[in-house]
């Protein structure tokens, strides 16, 4: 299949984000034992995780978690779990420990207190997180019809349940809190539609109208392709 100038685009931002961001654990690797990185799902990520699963490290001292996830089995379609399993837990990576955001439990909010345990043994700060974004301005799961979403916005909980009428399936994330708790963020867009969404929340302050308008008031690297 023929490639357009958009998808070389896009396979460079791609590989120029997996080596930055393996020069940041590296670094960090230099005077700690253990690193954590926090990744998001979706299809923008793809060709990112795969550039990056093939970098050498020393993946086995390096835990991946995720943003958030859809409250759904790990091998159904949807699942962000299966995602990072399929295209960042192989190659060289396939050394990393990754710990899932679902447990066995019926809901979200049944299972958050499991998975905040297992998550606050993680190194933290984060040494970096990679956020993307929708066309509502969500990231994370932390979206403008979401009645959790100030709880996600303003609580100092590691997780939170979130619900929302735009999105078919309960989900579980991170908190505003916890994803700043990071030495380095990172926001990976396609796109020239989000492109256009980022310049709306840069130039507003409604953080529940567009909820990245959260993460933009501290250092936040933008790696954008059309």
């Amino acid at each position: 299949m023929k490639t357009t100038e958009a998808d070389d685009a896009r396979t460079r931002l791609a590989h120029d984000l997996a080596v930055s961001i393996a020069g940041a654990l590296r670094e960090d690797l230099e005077h700690q034992e253990r690193v954590t990185l926090v990744l998001s799902g979706g299809s923008t990520p793809k060709p990112f995780m795969q550039a990056l699963s093939a970098l050498e490290l020393p993946w086995s001292r390096v835990d991946i978690t995720l943003a958030d996830e859809r409250w759904v089995p790990t091998d159904h379609d949807d699942s962000n779990d299966r995602f990072v399993r399929t295209h960042m837990l192989i190659n060289a990576a396939a050394q990393a420990r990754f710990h899932p955001l679902v447990n066995d439990e019926k809901t979200p909010e049944d299972g958050a207190e499991d998975v905040s345990q297992r998550l606050a043994a993680l190194t933290w700060p984060a040494s970096v997180v990679v956020l993307g974004m929708g066309g509502d301005g969500h990231t994370a799961s932390l979206f403008p019809d979401s009645e959790q979403l100030a709880e996600g916005l303003e609580s100092e909980a590691l997780v939170i349940a979130a619900h929302a009428p735009s999105v078919g399936q309960p989900r579980i994330s991170l908190t505003r809190d916890r994803l700043m708790r990071s030495r380095r963020r990172y926001l990976h867009l396609n796109g020239a539609d989000k492109k256009t969404v980022l310049a709306s929340a840069m130039a507003g302050s409604d953080r529940n109208e567009l909820p990245i308008r959260a993460f933009l008031d501290a250092p936040l690297a933008l790696y954008w392709a059309p």
